[in-house]
Formats: C-alpha cells, sequence, structure tokens
C-alpha cells in the first residue's frame, strides 16, 4: 500500500530538508546583481485616453430619427403584445457621433448612455452593449405603436429594450439620451 502525503506537509518536509544546514557558496565577483523589482503603477496606462465629448446630447428631432432606419416589432411590457415602430438606438447615437462606424476602442468601452424620462425615471446602458457588432443588445425608440403616433401618456418616444427579460429599463415619455464618459 502506498501512502500518500498531504501537499501542505511535503511542501514543509522539502522546505525543511534544503535549508537545514546546506552552505551557499559565495556569490562570485562576475555575477550581476538581480534587477530591482518593479511594482505595478495604477497611474501608468497602455495608452493615453483620448479626450471625449461629454457629455454628449443625442438629438431626438423627427428629422434627425426620419434619416435612419426604421424597424417594426412585436413588443409587450404589461399586457398584449403591441406592433411599434421605431429607429434602433444604436443607428441613432451613430447618427450622432456617440457610437463610431468601425469597432469600439477602449475610449468607448467606459461609456454609457443614460435615458431620461419626463416622468422622472432614468435608464443606464452601456455603450457597448448597444454596439450591434460588441454586445448586440436591441433597443429601439418607437414613436408608433398600432399603426398610430403614440399617446402623450407614453410617447411621443418610448424606449423598448427587446432583449432585457423584464422591462424595467423600458422608458416612456424619452424626453433626452445623454451619452456620458464614465469618471
Amino acid at each position: 500500500m502506498t501512502r500518500s502525503w498531504p501537499p501542505a506537509l511535503l511542501a514543509l518536509a522539502l522546505s525543511a530538508c534544503t535549508s537545514s544546514g546546506a552552505v551557499k557558496p559565495p556569490p562570485s565577483a562576475t555575477a550581476t546583481p538581480p534587477a530591482p523589482r518593479t511594482t505595478h503603477d495604477p497611474r501608468l496606462r497602455a495608452a493615453a485616453p483620448s479626450v471625449l465629448a461629454s457629455p454628449r446630447v443625442v438629438p431626438l428631432d423627427a428629422a434627425t430619427r426620419a434619416a435612419l432606419p426604421r424597424e417594426v416589432v412585436t413588443a409587450s411590457a404589461h399586457g398584449p403584445g403591441l406592433s411599434c415602430e421605431g429607429v434602433p438606438l444604436s443607428a441613432l447615437l451613430r447618427a450622432a457621433g456617440a457610437l463610431p462606424v468601425d469597432m469600439l476602442g477602449a475610449t468607448q468601452l467606459a461609456q454609457y448612455v443614460l435615458v431620461q424620462a419626463r416622468d422622472g425615471h432614468r435608464v443606464l446602458y452601456s455603450l457597448a452593449e448597444l454596439d450591434p457588432d460588441f454586445g448586440q443588445r436591441r433597443v429601439l425608440l418607437v414613436d408608433r405603436c398600432n399603426g398610430r403616433p403614440l399617446e402623450n401618456e407614453d410617447g411621443p418616444l418610448q424606449l423598448i429594450a427587446l432583449d432585457d427579460a423584464r422591462p424595467a429599463r423600458w422608458v416612456r415619455q424619452v424626453e433626452s439620451i445623454t451619452v456620458v464618459a464614465a469618471p
């Protein structure tokens, strides 16, 4: 029968064997001293962050939205399904220059989108989760449901987050959308 030693006990026994009475040879005259150990400086960065316009207000006017591709989706928050029409939030952010056409850079990964409603409700999305090539989160800014403009109670604009499991980040009465660089 073979007996196995617990790793901690084996390490203790080995360290005792190597340090018990062994004499180290003197360092040679030609040996180079060890390099000083460096510690990580949290102020160092791989690249200097670029200067961002922050906060950046995203225009919500009808002319800006009319120039963008529209989508029709069926969505349901707390009742029967609605057929709603609007523009992808990612397209609106690209039109405002807040979301680059090509790949996101490090500066955009530290930005968030703040959506505010007339009734005081506010939600956040990271810019990366809204990028179609990165997070692929489908969020629409709708202005029509069931073929009609939104009523004052819900509109004139409403944000619908299609991929969220719950409609907690849906925003009715959208008043402003702002892209902010995290401090």
